[in-house]
């Protein structure tokens, strides 16, 4: 071998070195992100204990962000993969139309989106197709079975309503997707397995964002009035 060509091989070998790590910076740019979102996974699945029948894959919705941006996320916990797509907030989360979520409900009739944590249930037909039913186990969503919380498909939360209109359109404090994009929950949610919604404000790039508007609880006062309450800060 000659030296030109032996210089050659010592600087393939070199770049072959520094490689790896440009690679995965480039193949994986949310893994912070990601690995934020598998700790809340966990820490719920442990909170919840035997009430998730299923634990293999957790869906997070992260009202913190805006409806504009992928804030539903596919937490794979065995394959250690994440997908994230949109979803909608309710109605009386957001009476503004701007696509922030600014109050929280667990109150029949409030159209509101509920936080906490879900068990998925059963498929059933409904007015937007098939659906899946939401159990609500935290007492800031006990309410979900009987306000009909589902997980459904519909036109106003799909990626070419937001390059419309810069925003999704809102549910009844349902979790809307997109056609294409429930196919997925249908396939890898439904079932016993876990749903937690709360306001993480979890970027692309792992970096938390307060939304830059005030979020609340409605809730219920003992003579049948409403508050609001300064909604807590995630865990």
């Amino acid at each position: 071998m000659n030296r030109r060509n032996l210089l050659r091989g010592s600087l393939a070998a070199g770049a072959a070195l520094a490689l790896p790590a440009r690679v995965f910076a480039q193949v994986n740019p949310t893994a912070a992100r990601d690995a934020k979102l598998f700790t809340i996974a966990r820490d719920e699945l442990a909170r919840l204990g035997s009430n998730i029948w299923r634990r293999d894959i957790v869906g997070i919705a992260d009202f913190g962000l805006h409806s504009a941006e992928k804030r539903f996320h596919f937490v794979d916990l065995e394959n250690e993969r994440v997908a994230s797509y949109h979803v909608s907030h309710g109605t009386g989360s957001d009476s503004e139309h701007d696509g922030w979520l600014k109050r929280y409900s667990n109150i029949e009739g409030s159209e509101a989106s509920s936080r906490g944590a879900f068990m998925t249930r059963s498929w059933y037909k409904g007015k937007y197709g098939t659906s899946i039913r939401l159990d609500g186990l935290d007492p800031t969503n006990s309410n979900a079975l009987p306000r009909a919380i589902v997980m459904h498909k519909a036109r106003y939360a799909t990626p070419e309503h937001v390059a419309r209109f810069g925003r999704l359109g809102r549910s009844n404090g349902c979790f809307a997707m997109g056609p294409e994009q429930f196919d997925r929950a249908l396939i890898d949610l439904s079932g016993g397995r876990l749903l937690v919604a709360g306001s993480y404000g979890i970027t692309e790039s792992g970096s938390h964002a307060a939304p830059p508007v005030a979020q609340y609880d409605l809730l219920r006062t003992p003579q049948g009035g409403t508050i609001e309450q300064m909604s807590p800060p995630p865990a």
